[in-house]
């Protein structure tokens, strides 16, 4: 048995292009050293990432987001 988590193993399609985009913005920003919510959502508008609002994000759209993504 594999001891790493293998991507999406709950979802039944690939990510979107939107998930792609913000993941590879989350990655981008974590490499920084930034691991905490105020500071990923800081280099995330910093980056031009926007909520699929439109909006600069907020710690709170942000884990509405991921809430929605793991739904």
């Amino acid at each position: 048995m594999s001891l790493y988590l293998q991507p999406r193993q709950a979802g039944t399609t690939g990510p979107t292009p939107y998930e792609l985009k913000l993941a590879g913005a989350i990655e981008e920003v974590f490499g920084t050293g930034v691991h905490h919510l105020e500071g990923l959502v800081k280099g995330l508008n910093d980056l031009g990432i926007c909520s699929p609002t439109g909006e600069p994000w907020t710690p709170d759209t942000f884990t509405d987001e991921m809430r929605r993504m793991a739904a």
